[in-house]
């Protein structure tokens, strides 16, 4: 049986030494208390706004299921060999058919031996979430054990592949694919934004292709489109999860929902956790933004992805 109900955290953990000379924005922390708590499963929120020592935690060094978050990581790994000369940004890849993971996948869609792009892989994993050509890449970063390697040198202690991973079989039966913290989640944004992983150049690059998400229809849409923000989903039948950096005219804020033994796991576009996620992005947006006065347009939902 599954666990209802969240556990909030309001200051009382031991914080990360990245994360410790900042200070709980109270305000903040209890618009987003309020928010979080007739929400019927568990849930991590961290907030930081860029250029302060402020901040908003419930539960953000908790470990939660990344699903497709842990592409990040893949991304950057990939990007850590281009700059190491293992891989070229625009070399040819050979597919076939053996790569193909069962879904809805574009990638998986290609006929055996065709001929595609290292950068349109790593697009189509980003961009598209495309779970075919986010193994393939995490078999062309060295596997999972390399990634977690290249996170622990990195200063990420819990963010973390599981799956095809060797000594991480039981990590995978409880989290899938990937673990991560809100909190970590986070930071690995502003150290991308901030061009601070692998070079400012290969930041850069990753960073442009976290802004060009298709699957806005969360936390995305409750931003006004004329806003750039990098951001990543993930999303199973118990977990959704996202994790955003806005590029807000009065400044830069990141942000992380993640959920875990959720209640409702339809996969409607109005999923109790999906709504969560939205209601978080809308609360943060007109927080920082308190005068701008964008809404979503009524009947935007006849436009949601599926």
């Amino acid at each position: 049986m599954k666990k209802l109900g969240i556990l909030l955290c309001c200051g009382c953990f031991s914080l990360p030494v990245f994360a410790q000379h900042y200070r709980i924005d109270h305000k903040l922390q209890r618009r987003l208390e309020a928010l979080v708590k007739p929400f019927q499963g568990t849930v991590g929120i961290y907030v930081h706004k860029l250029g302060t020592n402020k901040e908003a935690a419930i539960h953000a060094d908790s470990l939660f299921p990344t699903a497709s978050m842990i592409k990040v990581a893949i991304q950057a790994v990939i990007f850590q060999r281009i700059a190491d000369s293992q891989l070229q940004y625009h070399q040819n890849l050979l597919y076939r058919d053996s790569l193909y993971y069962p879904g809805v996948d574009i990638l998986g869609m290609a006929k055996d031996s065709t001929q595609i792009e290292l950068s349109k892989v790593v697009m189509l994993m980003i961009t598209e979430s495309d779970n075919t050509a986010a193994l393939w890449l995490q078999s062309l970063a060295g596997g999972g054990k390399a990634i977690n390697q290249w996170l622990a040198d990195h200063g990420y202690q819990y963010y973390r592949v599981n799956t095809r991973t060797p000594g991480r079989e039981a990590a995978y039966r409880q989290y899938g694919w990937g673990q991560t913290t809100p909190r970590e989640m986070a930071r690995f944004l502003v150290q991308l934004r901030k061009g601070e992983i692998i070079s400012p150049a290969a930041s850069e690059r990753m960073y442009r292709n976290l802004c060009h998400i298709y699957w806005d229809d969360v936390a995305l849409s409750q931003i006004p489109p004329y806003v750039q923000a990098a951001s990543k989903q993930g999303a199973v039948d118990d977990s959704r999860s996202e994790v955003v950096l806005v590029n807000a005219p009065h400044g830069d804020y990141v942000f992380c929902v993640d959920t875990k033994n959720i209640a409702d796991q339809s996969w409607t576009h109005n999923n109790a956790a999906w709504e969560l996620i939205r209601q978080v992005s809308a609360l943060l947006w007109h927080y920082f933004e308190p005068h701008d006065h964008w809404r979503t347009p009524a009947g935007y939902e006849r436009f949601m992805q599926e």
